[in-house]
């Protein structure tokens, strides 16, 4: 089979951080491409060797990034990505503060972040998905690509998918942590207070944007920090494609 030009061969496990143990650095990486490609390494790797290698860093990855922001506070206790009320509920609770209601909003957006803890977890199959399909192409590409490659061909694959399937997950979810209850109660109270201004908001979509948000950037910072950081643990079919011979 003909074999792929690696590149910058660290792409390929931009998505593996989170996971204990230790492994090669950049540079093993780097010489084991060098190897790979110079036919050092006591065989020359395949295409879909080295596919499969691409594969399987990203279903871990992706993974791992899954599991963190679906766990509590995944959303709500991290500054990064935290979501915040639909801008026009700001403005409503500037307002209500006025007489005491902010609490019952700074209760809404909690909610609003338990809610995205809650279904985010089910993106993950969408991931391994577009994963599944990816071809040797879309491979070759993410593996020659630029620093944001990987994530780049998630969004570009599941963005939309992402989207149109979290909005049920998420109107569940919604009514799961209290958050349509809490918001139907909290128009009742602002709607009581004199000459309040008109508000609405889409919490649904707000969470479904914010939270998907959310995802790729730690996909991001995921592919960002392989490039400085050890590469944690491997399997060994990503040791034969990417570790040090």
């Amino acid at each position: 089979m003909r074999l792929i030009k690696l590149g910058p061969l660290v792409i390929g496990l931009s998505l593996l951080g989170g996971c204990a143990g230790s492994g090669p650095s950049i540079d093993d990486i780097s010489k084991a491409a060098d190897a790979v490609l110079g036919g050092t390494n006591g065989g020359l790797l395949s295409t879909a060797d080295i596919t499969a290698g691409l594969k399987e860093a990203l279903t871990k990855g992706s993974g791992a990034v899954v599991g963190q922001l679906g766990a509590t506070d995944g959303f709500a206790g991290d500054s990064a990505i935290r979501i915040p009320l639909p801008k026009t509920l700001v403005k409503a609770r500037d307002f209500a503060a006025k007489v005491g209601l902010e609490k019952s909003f700074d209760d809404l957006e909690l909610r609003l972040n338990r809610a995205a803890e809650l279904a985010t977890p089910k993106a993950k199959q969408l991931f391994v998905g577009a994963i599944r399909d990816m071809s040797v192409q879309d491979a070759k590409g993410i593996l020659q690509g630029p620093d944001d490659a990987a994530t780049t061909y998630f969004r570009g694959k599941t963005g939309n998918s992402i989207e149109s399937a979290m909005r049920p997950l998420v109107d569940d979810a919604l009514g799961q942590v209290g958050a349509v209850n809490a918001f139907n109660s909290l128009l009742k109270q602002y709607r009581a207070i004199p000459l309040a201004p008109k508000v609405d908001a889409d919490l649904t979509g707000h969470v479904v944007d914010k939270g998907s948000d959310g995802i790729f950037y730690y996909l991001a910072e995921e592919e960002k920090a392989i490039r400085t950081n050890p590469v944690k643990r491997t399997s060994e079919l990503l040791q034969r494609v990417f570790g040090s011979q």
